[in-house]
């Protein structure tokens, strides 16, 4: 939340904003579960109510002329920082702060921004980020959206791309990273771990070394951003392996109820200020409702996360002794001593609970198999209290063109699950009744 300079506004204080925030107690700094249920706001500034009301307003009314100015300074960029009070519902709200302060506090960001959506946060971030005849070097593969957002819409832009898989080695992020300065200026180094869909994490903190030994020295480094959807932010926190800023759709495990669609990103004051800016320019804030129904989840984050995981573990070791099973992309099944079983032990404090399937056999076996779901519903998306299921080659990554797809194993028969909060032995006998109708 921001600051605000009361002898600047004639020393009104905004009513979402607590005298004092409470984040340690007794030398013992609270979790991010307790301070869910109260951070950034004070019940005695709005009528005493438990939780925050819901700000449906287009603007806001200045204590003062010489407030509305300072807070327009904030908002336009003449002075850094953004706002120091409320101005304008597509600048800041109420809710969105509180939401906003609350983010951030999952990874210990200095700084976070919600946004409308997933693509949302992530279109901002790469317009507030580059320019024309920039180079994004990324992993791969991304969500479609993504992909298409940097190839397609800011290629017409003079924007290119360089890319790495996913499980790469230093020594080929390297040669990547390196090809990419001799095209032009690296603007953003973008990854996606687990990679959408087949699960694949990339090493953030080798990506950090090469980064770095490669940019020593220089004025302008690129940031390393990371979409931390399927992990974050209970079993990966990127920002202690080296990114700078982690991009969310909190539209799947923080709202965790599919009846939303939001963004976020958190990360550095510093890299956040230009994107915020950018915000500003072309609105694509969080509402105030779904910020208020973004705060409801937050209070139960941890809760369901943890028991999604724990679900996932149990289906998966089923699953993956099913004789119409050709493999499970699971995070806790990787072999021992490989390279993604060190990235997860270094990166990750669980296997999370979306997981990619492969059947025997193509898209029929894919279709069968979905077609006969039960519990499980058909729908794309993840991390929210129900099971889905969804065919990324004939769905979510229909528009990746085939060699690539077949490039980044994914194929015809790969299926990818979320798991919900169901009883695990009600969605084994689901899975069991769906995987007796592939033929």
């Amino acid at each position: 939340m921001s600051n605000t300079d009361d002898s600047a506004i004639g020393g009104v204080t905004p009513r979402r904003r607590p005298k004092a925030e409470i984040l340690e107690l007794d030398g013992r700094r609270l979790r991010p579960s307790t301070l869910m249920m109260g951070h950034g706001y004070d019940p005695m500034l709005s009528e005493g109510a438990l939780k925050p009301p819901i700000f449906l307003t287009s603007t806001f009314v200045f204590e003062s002329a010489a407030a509305g100015k300072r807070h327009f300074e904030g908002v336009t960029g003449k002075r850094p920082g953004g706002a120091d009070g409320l101005v304008y519902s597509r600048f800041n709200g109420p809710d969105q702060e509180i939401l906003e302060g609350r983010l951030g506090i999952w990874e210990d960001a200095e700084d976070a921004l919600s946004f409308s959506s997933g693509m949302a946060a992530i279109a901002t971030l790469l317009l507030a980020t580059v320019r024309p005849g920039d180079v994004i070097v990324h992993s791969a593969p991304l969500y479609a959206a993504t992909e298409t957002l940097i190839g397609r819409i800011l290629g017409k832009f003079g924007v290119s791309w360089l890319d790495f898989p996913a499980g790469a080695t230093p020594e080929e992020i390297g040669t990547v990273i390196e090809a990419a300065k001799a095209k032009g200026r690296v603007s953003l180094i973008y990854l996606e771990s687990p990679a959408n869909p087949t699960n694949a994490l990339v090493d953030v903190e080798a990506v950090r070394d090469v980064r770095d030994r490669l940019f020593a020295g220089e004025e302008d480094v690129p940031p390393i951003a990371i979409d931390n959807t399927f992990l974050g932010p209970l079993w990966s926190k990127p920002l202690r392996h080296g990114a700078d800023l982690v991009v969310y759709s909190l539209t799947k495990y923080a709202g965790g109820h599919s009846d939303l669609v939001a963004g976020g990103v958190v990360g550095a004051k510093k890299l956040l200020d230009p994107v915020r800016a950018m915000r500003n320019t072309i609105g694509t804030i969080t509402d105030p409702n779904t910020a208020w129904m973004l705060l409801r989840s937050l209070e139960t984050l941890e809760l369901r996360m943890t028991r999604a995981g724990e679900n996932a573990a149990k289906v998966c070791e089923w699953l993956r002794a099913q004789p119409q099973v050709e493999r499970v992309g699971y995070l806790g099944f990787h072999e021992y001593g490989s390279r993604q079983a060190d990235i997860y032990r270094r990166h990750c404090t669980g296997a999370g609970s979306t997981f990619s399937l492969y059947l025997k056999g193509g898209e029929t076996e894919a279709f069968a198999f979905l077609d006969a779901l039960k519990i499980a519903k058909l729908a794309v998306s993840l991390g929210g209290t129900e099971t889905l299921a969804s065919h990324p080659a004939g769905m979510t990554h229909l528009s990746v063109p085939e060699e690539r797809k077949r490039a980044l194993d994914i194929g015809d028969n790969l299926v990818r699950i979320s798991i919900g909060i169901e009883d695990p032995d009600d969605l084994i006998a689901d899975f069991a009744q769906a995987l007796r109708h592939i033929a």
